[in-house]
């Protein structure tokens, strides 16, 4: 069970990773207070690859793909609101603050029922 619950952990890193490197890439090209940088870029490629490597060799669990989302978000979200929090002449984050404590809560509680359902039908 661990198993496969630590490689449901690693597709909804990976998701995490490609938001907050897409956002960071988009930053890094159009947004002139940020200096440009070629690593989002490349994080951006791998985190990509490795998603479509893993969703076209395992299949995914019930709820992974909804997860995966939501941690996408949450990547996209959280790079913009500590940005935003870095370079204050952007703008304000507190919109983007609670839109990425919501995002955490939703995803600790979605974890939460999946273990446990999971948990159901190891011992069924």
């Amino acid at each position: 069970m661990t198993d496969k619950l630590s490689k449901e952990y690693a597709t909804l890193l990976l998701a995490f990773i490609a938001g907050m490197s897409l956002n960071g890439s988009f930053n890094a090209l159009f947004d002139s207070v940020i200096a440009f940088s070629i690593f989002p870029l490349i994080a951006l490629g791998f985190s990509i690859y490795c998603l479509h490597q893993r969703y076209v060799t395992q299949p995914m669990p019930e709820g992974t793909p909804t997860l995966a989302f939501s941690c996408f978000l949450l990547g996209l979200f959280l790079y913009s609101a500590v940005i935003r929090a870095e370079y204050t002449g952007m703008g304000s984050n507190f919109l983007l603050t609670i839109i990425c404590v919501v995002l955490v809560f939703w995803i600790g509680y979605k974890l939460r029922i999946t273990t446990r359902h999971n948990a159901v039908k190891q011992t069924d």
